[in-house]
């Protein structure tokens, strides 16, 4: 077929897969309707994971490693949230949170771990905490209204189409930087932490995900910009948060862009920053002291020092392809000189994947996710692990360098307005990047409550 004649059956197939998508009836995503004209929004939403892996071979295992043996365990996560419309271009949010259960190996021994639910402290228990706490405020730069999605983090329906967009409180950093509408929700996608967010992105959290900052963000129909500050925890995966910024804090800063790449389709282009200030120990310093013996083993936390500075990029693409699919990409990297300090133990990370809702089949409010994600890490962490070093995930004992990569799919069975369940299957090679270890299939089974 010479390729002039391929233009007109490409645009027939889009125009045919848009009017399919067209024609999808609207179906309610919450079990409870919620007025768009009120100014109170209370909402809320359960979630429960159940994961289980079967014995895997491995050479050897460390008091921080996958366990090989067979295990299983789920993990819960309750969240009411309540939002108030102050005026129509200020907004105060409160979310109040429960977290139960747990993960495998108590979350240890990957770089992906398995549940983003997971708190990654088991001994914080289950008791209610305040999640997030804080203050919208819209500013106008232009006299033209667009239409808006109401939600658990923003109330305002009708929004100027250009603006400024200032939050200030407790929030955690990935509501707003590197967000993902195909990879960023475990609780309705993906379950890696991976997956749903940039592995490299060691963005600023207490151990439950959490943080207190400010981010002021310019918002316009093709392009938006955003700059964040936010407390950075005393100590690696720490629960306490550092307020003195002079010497602690994570500095973010993210460009996005909104091209028209295909006709009719949408496309989004993230470009992210970030630097990392806290009190951080250096790989190379711990791996020198015990080479020269002066410790039994290389220690991260012995080796921690004020004022430096972590810093990464990273890359966000997403792309609706034909109808009701869509594709996603990322990619990271951050230095690795000095130890991951907030999210998880990753230096590099590419990861690829797509989603399709189920309108091809019947089934609109369905969905079939797959994505694909290798894992890496600097030479330096590398060494240290070699060595028998600990991070605050990592820790096998020894290490035969590979590549961590996962391949995950999931289907999510919407029962009833607000109710799913959903299936998962994630393949692990080299978990923990030990060649000598796996690999481990995971399977998931989760259910899902939006109020």
């Amino acid at each position: 077929m010479k390729p002039s004649a391929l233009a007109p059956l490409a645009s027939t197939l889009l125009l045919l897969a848009g009017n399919a998508l067209a024609d999808e009836p609207t179906t309610p995503t919450t079990l409870v309707d919620h007025p768009q004209d009120s100014a109170l929004y209370v909402g809320g939403q359960a979630n429960a994971i159940y994961q289980y892996h079967p014995d895997f071979s491995a050479k050897y295992s460390g008091k921080s490693s996958l366990q090989p043996r067979h295990e299983g365990i789920a993990s819960y996560v309750i969240t009411l949230s309540v939002g108030y419309q102050l005026t129509p271009t200020t907004e105060v949010f409160f979310d109040g949170e429960m977290a139960a259960g747990g993960g495998l190996s108590t979350a240890l021994g990957l770089g992906g771990f398995t549940n983003l639910d997971v708190v990654r402290n088991p001994t914080l228990g289950s008791d209610p905490y305040p999640a997030r706490f804080f203050l919208r405020q819209i500013i106008p730069l232009s006299h033209r209204y667009v239409d808006a999605t109401r939600g658990h983090l923003a109330m305002a329906t009708r929004v100027p189409e250009t603006r400024i967009e200032l939050r200030a409180g407790k929030l955690s950093t990935v509501d707003l930087f590197d967000v993902n509408s195909v990879g960023s929700d475990s609780h309705s996608q993906f379950m890696n932490w991976t997956a749903d967010n940039n592995g490299a992105y060691d963005y600023a959290a207490d151990t439950r995900g959490y943080t207190y900052g400010a981010v002021a963000s310019l918002e316009s129909t093709n392009v938006a910009l955003r700059l964040g500050i936010m407390l950075m925890p005393t100590v690696a995966n720490g629960i306490t948060l550092d307020w003195h910024l002079d010497r602690s804090r994570g500095d973010n800063l993210e460009l996005e862009l909104r091209p028209h790449l295909l006709p009719g389709r949408l496309s989004t282009i993230r470009l992210l920053g970030f630097a990392n200030h806290a009190a951080m120990g250096s790989y190379r310093e711990a791996i020198t002291a015990f080479e020269r013996g002066r410790e039994p083993l290389p220690d991260i936390e012995a080796h921690c020092q004020p004022g430096r500075v972590k810093y990464g990029f990273g890359l966000n693409l997403e792309q609706e392809i034909v109808g009701p699919l869509r594709g996603f990409a990322r990619a990271g990297w951050s230095e690795g000189a000095y130890e991951s300090f907030a999210y998880t133990e990753v230096n590099d990370t590419v990861a690829i994947g797509a989603d399709l809702r189920g309108t091809w089949w019947k089934r609109p409010s369905d969905k079939v996710g797959l994505a694909l994600i290798t894992n890496g890490l600097s030479a330096d962490h590398r060494r240290y692990l070699e060595l028998g070093g600990h991070g605050f995930l990592l820790g096998d004992g020894a290490l035969t360098y590979g590549r961590e990569n996962i391949l995950e799919t999931y289907y999510n069975l919407t029962i009833y307005r607000g109710v799913t369940a959903a299936a998962d299957v994630q393949v692990i090679e080299n978990p923990g990047y030990n060649r000598d270890r796996g690999p481990v299939v995971v399977l998931s089974a989760r259910a899902h409550l939006e109020i």
